[in-house]
């Protein structure tokens, strides 16, 4: 679920479909029915709500347990993958 957004607030997913059509992203369910296979959250999709689009999806934790490796592709096997690194926020 998204908890916080950095560069903008109350704005909606007006580029999805279905049911998150025009739903505020933050509060969103974007990453969707994944499992554990051989140290790694693989299987499902995740949802870009900049563009409404759906990925193909691999997460992993880094050594530390801070870092997440978030992978979505077009393809199952990962050719054609966009990659980004989630840091965990300090709990204030």
């Amino acid at each position: 679920m998204i908890e916080h957004l950095f560069k903008t607030s109350g704005k909606t997913c007006s580029e999805c479909e279905g049911s998150n059509k025009n739903q505020p992203i933050l509060g969103m369910v974007i990453i969707n029915d994944l499992i554990e296979k051989e140290g790694k959250l693989t299987g499902e999709t995740i949802l870009d709500p900049k563009n409404g689009k759906i990925y193909k999806c691999n997460i992993s934790l880094d050594i530390s347990g801070e870092k997440l490796n978030v992978c979505g592709s077009l393809d199952k096997g990962g050719w054609i993958a966009r990659s980004q690194t989630w840091i965990r926020a300090k709990k204030t």
